[in-house]
């Protein structure tokens, strides 16, 4: 899937004369507040450390992408579409970029975090939308967005698989949190994935094309989507 990707979005540099030029990609992490505000809840990734946002910085456009490791990078754009993505850092600064640069191009209108009370308004919303596309399907949640469970929980049957031990085993909102290793079974039993984006960071993202219906959530995911033609979930990113 990265080699699919890598090729549209060089192309589009290419098609652009981007890649010839001395533009300055920069990304930084994002301390919480500044990434998802202030929420009434604490209990998001976000907040507990696990994951930061990286930010890249193109022609006056913003792109994010979380990630488990994290740091800043500065070069040109060319160094990035030819950079090797061997590390979740490397593809954190890739696909923050890709979300800058397609932001910049007017190619997706939505590359930043939404803040404050806007995951709770988020995850009702998904309530209706699953409803809306899939009827009363059974679904499993890959990568533990505590709103979202909330509002689903109370509608669907669903299933969790999370990476971060600290959640694995407990209950949430009447839901056992499953480990990574479960995610397979899980799969087999839903009628319809809700995956976090941050697959595409933790390359992990492959083994979710299983035939089934899939639909990808939050910002990280939004230009690899386009590209790609992934069904995408983030009405309150900006």
């Amino acid at each position: 899937m990265y080699d699919i990707l890598k090729e549209k979005f060089s192309q589009i540099v290419r098609e652009k004369g981007l890649g010839a030029e001395a533009v300055k990609v920069t990304a930084r992490t994002l301390t919480p507040e500044e990434a998802i505000g202030n929420p009434e809840d604490d209990d998001y990734p976000l907040q507990k450390g696990r994951e930061r946002l990286m930010q890249a910085a193109f022609k006056g456009a913003r792109g994010q992408a979380f990630t488990d490791m994290f740091g800043n990078f500065e070069g040109t754009l060319s160094q990035v579409v030819d950079m090797a993505l061997t590390n979740n850092f490397r593809r954190a600064v890739f696909v923050s970029t890709i979300n800058a640069v397609m932001r910049h191009l007017g190619k997706i209108d939505r590359s930043v975090h939404c803040k404050d009370k806007d995951p709770v308004a988020c995850s009702r919303e998904l309530v209706t939308f699953m409803k809306e596309k899939f009827g009363r399907p059974r679904i499993a949640q890959i990568g533990l967005q505590p709103r979202m469970l909330e509002a689903l929980s109370a509608e669907f049957d669903v299933r969790v698989t999370d990476l971060d031990e600290d959640n694995i085993g407990r209950e949430k909102f009447g839901v056992r949190i499953d480990p990574p290793e479960k995610t397979a079974e899980n799969l087999a039993w839903c009628d319809v994935a809700l995956v976090t984006g941050t697959t595409l960071v933790n390359d992990s993202i492959g083994m979710f094309q299983t035939g089934k219906p899939v639909v990808f959530f939050g910002v990280t995911i939004s230009a690899a989507a386009r590209l790609l033609g992934l069904t995408h979930y983030c009405p309150y990113s900006t």
